[in-house]
Formats: structure tokens, sequence, C-alpha cells
């Protein structure tokens, strides 16, 4: 294994300068705009997935944006282990609040990255997390160290809902058959505090729409008289939420897990800090549901947001209008054992409940996904566990996070395999935001661990 970490040290500038090649292509999934950038990427990855020595190495194509597959088969006797990833990224906007261009990579130093930070949109989501494992299969590759079977899967619709993605498992299911699933699209505790995570949130998104009069009406004519969709959509949404911060819909905790006093106890070895939790969003106070702390809120607890309204008249100047419609984007974190299609029906009967007879209400839903829990104690979260803390010297947790990889729970239903969660970011490195990042730091231990990851699971 020295071996294979000196080769890593010896090419650790490489290893970020293609990095920076890759970050430079705009794969926005979102915009159609893009999907020249998005074939283009498709084949990068797999160009680097041959250089770095597998074989079959295919760009497939979906109904959708390609899925780039490739495999290394050393011994059929040995365990197989499937590398999952996307290529895609989140769209850049606003991007008057970068400082610089998004797709032009750049390292700064930052108080949380002292050794320095790659920005660029997908440095850290994901772009910076699956190139870690190409490289760490490239440094097993070329110093003869790589112990079990590995298979590579890097997608290019994860930021739209993987739509393509359950079709082209279930066709493929002797091809991408495994014994386990290892992911980089999660984060750490701090970089100090590194943990393996144990548990997902799941999802319930869609779309509201309110609708008062069959048109625009002059505010001054009308203003008064009629209901106004904003009014009436903003007043629905905060009956949604209790002073309590419990959501209101009807039965929304009917079947939401009670994680136990042991495991709370267990998280609190994370040392949950609102102080900092503030400090790194620039909050003077925090909120939630009454009687859990903010990493509990964030981790083992249902949410609901509203992530956008909008309506009427919003461009340069003044139109006095009362708007025909209004509409929001409205997502439910969910956790074990919530699912998708429960809390959209629960929502979208509530929702109506709650509306005035004077308006109409449509909800529309989008794309969903199912709660994930690795068990500490299997043999994928130890032999990550162990690898983590060769690599970090320190103790490593489990932890839950609070985000979503609805991806996971197919994988375990369609391949039977447990998805091993072995993120390197920070909550802070701002993805799907301005300014993403992903520290050097985190980038380097990811190449460091995965190999002896590796190596922990084909011994077990």
């Amino acid at each position: 294994m020295q071996e294979t970490l000196n080769y890593i040290h010896d090419n650790k500038q490489r290893f970020v300068d293609e990095l920076f090649e890759l970050l430079k292509i705009a794969s926005i999934s979102a915009d159609p705009a893009y999907k020249d950038e998005v074939l283009k990427c498709a084949d990068e990855v797999a160009k680097h997935l041959k250089n770095a020595g597998a074989d079959n190495v295919e760009v497939c194509p979906t109904k959708g944006n390609p899925i780039v597959y490739g495999e290394k088969i050393i011994g059929e006797n040995l365990p197989t282990v499937l590398v999952y990833g996307h290529y895609d990224v989140q769209p850049p906007d606003p991007l008057d609040l970068w400082k610089k261009p998004p797709f032009e990579p750049y390292i700064e130093k930052t108080e949380i990255h002292p050794d320095g930070a790659i920005f660029a949109r997908g440095s850290a989501d994901d772009k910076g997390q699956f190139f870690m494992h190409l490289k760490a299969f490239e440094a097993m590759m070329k110093t003869n160290t790589l112990p079990c079977n590995v298979k590579f899967i890097i997608e290019g619709e994860e930021e739209v809902g993987s739509v393509s993605l359950g079709e082209f498992v279930d066709e493929n299911k002797q091809k991408l058959k495994c014994d386990c699933i290892l992911i980089s699209d999660t984060g750490l505790y701090s970089s100090e505090q590194p943990t393996v995570t144990t548990g997902l949130r799941g999802l319930s998104y869609m779309e509201v729409e309110v609708e008062g009069p069959s048109r625009d009406l002059h505010s001054g004519l009308y203003g008064g008289a009629v209901p106004n969709p904003i009014h009436v959509l903003s007043r629905m949404i905060s009956k949604l939420i209790d002073e309590d911060g419990r959501i209101t819909i009807d039965g929304f905790y009917d079947n939401v897990l009670q994680v136990s006093d042991d495991e709370r106890k267990e998280m609190g070895k994370l040392k949950d800090d609102p102080d900092a939790f503030k400090k790194s969003i620039g909050l003077n106070g925090v909120e939630g549901e009454k009687g859990y702390t903010t990493l509990e809120r964030t981790s083992i607890r249902p949410t609901l947001d509203c992530n956008g309204i909008w309506g009427g008249y919003t461009g340069e100047g003044a139109k006095t209008v009362i708007p025909s419609k209004a509409f929001a984007k409205i997502s439910m974190r969910l956790v074990p054992y919530q699912t998708p299609d429960e809390i959209t029906e629960k929502f979208t009967s509530y929702f109506k409940k709650i509306a005035p007879e004077n308006v109409k209400v449509k909800v529309t839903p989008h794309h969903g996904g199912m709660p994930y829990v690795l068990p500490s104690d299997t043999k994928e979260f130890l032999a990550a566990k162990k690898a983590m803390e060769s690599a970090f010297g320190k103790e490593v947790l489990p932890y839950r996070s609070g985000g979503s990889i609805p991806i996971t729970a197919m994988f375990e239903e369609v391949l039977g395999a447990k998805s091993v969660l072995m993120g390197f970011g920070l909550d802070s490195d701002a993805i799907h935001s301005p300014n993403e990042h992903y520290g050097l730091f985190n980038f380097y231990k990811g190449i460091e661990s995965i190999p002896l990851f590796f190596e922990n699971y084909a011994k077990s």
C-alpha cells in the first residue's frame, strides 16, 4: 500500500491539473443549451477511465444524457465494488455572485481550507469527488495493488433526478452485478472530524399553482375586492409549519422513524456547534423543530422548505397588476420510513384543504427519492471507517446527512447491494451555490482513503 500512496503523492499536481480540465466543461444537465458540453464531458470521463486502466469503457446512450461505464475484472472469485458518480453539474446562476467565472477553476486559500480550495462549479459536486476514484484506481493499477474487481458507472443526470439511471440499471443488472457500491457524493462532518455517512434523507419535490382571476387585473380598479394569488399562496405556505417548527400536514409524521436515545447520544459526539453553524452561513440565529439540536434537525428529522416563489410582474420599473396566478416550488426531506408517494399524496390533500374557496389550486409532483440507512455494524461501513482512520489518523464516526441521493435505495432494490457513502466534501463548500469549492486537503485525503477501502473490503 505504501507504493500506492507514494504514487499518489508523486502525481498530486497532475491530478489537480487534469481535474481543472474537466471542470472547464459546462456540463449543465438542466439546460438543453449545454447538451454538447454534457456529451463532451462524458467523452472526457471515458478517456480518463481508459487512461487509468479500465477495460470495456463505454459511453452508453440513454433516453437522456449518456452514462459512462468501465470495469477491471481481475478475478472471478474476488469481490466487486461498483463506483458511482455523476459528471453533470448544477446551473451556475446567479453569475454576478461568483468571484470569477464558474467554469474557469482556480485555487484560493480560505479559513476552512488553509491549504487551498478549488473554486469552480462541480468541484465538490461531483466532479472533484468522482475524479478521486479515477485517480485512486489509476494509482492501484500503476502499482499493481488493485485487490478486487471494480466497475464504474458515472451518469450525467443526477442534478435533474437521474431520470435515465433506473432504466439503465434495470436493463444491465448482470453488467452491474457487484457486492457493494461506493459513492463519494456526500461530505465529512468536518476536516478535523472525519465521518462516514450512514443515512440520507429522502425527497418529495413539487410545484404548486394558485389561480385567482382569469387574467391579470389593474390593481387600482380591482385591488381590495378580489383575491390576490400571491397573497393567498403566501398565507398557505405560512400555514405549513407551526410555531414549534412542526409540519402541519395531516399524517405527516405517521411513519417517521424515532431515533433512539442511544443513537442521539452517539450523534452528540460530533460536537454540534450552533455558533460555528450560524457564522458559516452569516446568520444571527437558527430555528427549527422544538426539542432537537441543529444537527438533529438537519439529519434525522423531516423538513419542509419553499425553494422558490413567483408571480405577477418582476421586471424593471413598475406595473400595477394583480396577477392571475402565483407559483411556488416546495421540497420535503424525508426520513425512514416515509415514502415520496405517501408524502406527496398527503401534501396535495392538505394544500388543497387549506386553500380558500375563491381560488383554484394545482399541485404538480416532480422527482422524489427514498431515505437510506447503512447500519454502522456492516462490513461495508467498517471497511470505510478503517480506511479513513488510516488516512486521517483519527477516529471516524458515523454521520447521518441531511441530503438526498435517491439512487441509493434503487441500487439496493435492483442490484441487492449496499451503498457505502464515503464523501469528502464539507457543508461549507457551497455546492449548488455561487463560488462552489472543494478543499485540496479533502481531495487528496479521498484519493488516499479509497485504495485503503478496497484493501479492507477485499479482506473482509
